[in-house]
């Protein structure tokens, strides 16, 4: 029996639906819209319209039966080819050294790791460090902690204006499930405004359990109390000693950067 492009195609979308399982569903994430239809063609679109939890590989599947999927146009490795044109209304705006929660539902869980980075969409890599980092990511052999569908990151305060403009940047939650060899991404527009007081990027929130191997701390020294000598006109009684407050200690690190990725996805 033979089967039409189109049978197929659709064939293909449901078996990439049936295995759909995580998207961010706090802030906003990029959704489909016209704009990613003509780059990554209607099958590819129609397939992530009716689930958003796909993952790449469904949808290059469902791709390589059709004449109007655009590979340059669809970038498909960067927000699995969401377009910020159809997401203007979804920016976030939020300022350097804020804390912002995020929501991410694991409908089904699949085993791997994952991260959660800024990563620049001009060039899909990832800017500066981590903020999150998973080793063993939504295991299908044991509960899910509850940091992996809540969580939160610290904005960096050493972007610049890299972030300035919209749809520069993103927040990309990267699943890699590598036991099933599938691939869910999801990213929120954002930009930065003015500046916080916030810790660097090269301090972020660590997703926890962590083994202790792979957390460092570091707490700096105390700043010597500075003795100020007055005037001799002035009575005794009004000398006084000011002592500058002590530093707090700065925000567990997490060696996280050297994580291999997918051969298809390079930051």
């Amino acid at each position: 029996m033979k089967c039409s492009s189109s049978v197929l195609a659709a064939a293909a979308g449901m078996m990439a639906t049936a295995s759909a399982h995580g998207f961010i569903t706090s802030p906003q994430a990029r959704l489909a819209g016209s704009a990613m239809k003509a780059a990554c063609g209607t099958q590819v679109y129609n397939q992530q319209a009716s689930d958003n939890y796909g993952n790449i590989q469904g949808e290059l599947q469902v791709a390589a039966t059709q004449t109007d999927y655009n590979a340059a146009e669809c970038n498909i490795w960067l927000c699995k080819g969401f377009k910020y044109s159809d997401n203007t209304a979804n920016v976030q705006t939020w300022t350097a050294g804020q804390v912002v929660d995020f929501t991410f539902d694991v409908r089904a869980p699949h085993t791997g790791y994952a991260n959660v980075s800024i990563v620049n969409t001009a060039t899909n890599t990832i800017i500066g460090d981590q903020l999150l980092y998973y080793s063993d990511f939504a295991d299908n052999a044991k509960p899910i902690p509850a940091n992996e569908t809540s969580f939160s990151i610290t904005i960096p305060s050493d972007l610049g204006d890299s972030c300035s403009t919209a749809g520069s940047c993103v927040v990309q939650h990267y699943w890699n499930a590598a036991s099933i060899n599938q691939t869910y991404e999801s990213c929120v527009d954002f930009v930065v405004r003015g500046l916080g007081s916030g810790p660097s990027s090269s301090y972020f929130t660590v997703a926890t359990p962590l083994s202790s191997s792979r957390v460092t701390t570091s707490t700096s020294a105390p700043v010597p109390t500075i003795p100020i000598t007055l005037s001799s006109a002035v009575p005794t009684t009004l000398q006084t000693t000011v002592s500058s407050a002590s530093s707090t200690s700065v925000p567990v690190a997490a060696a996280a950067s050297s994580t291999p990725y997918d051969g298809e996805y390079t930051c």
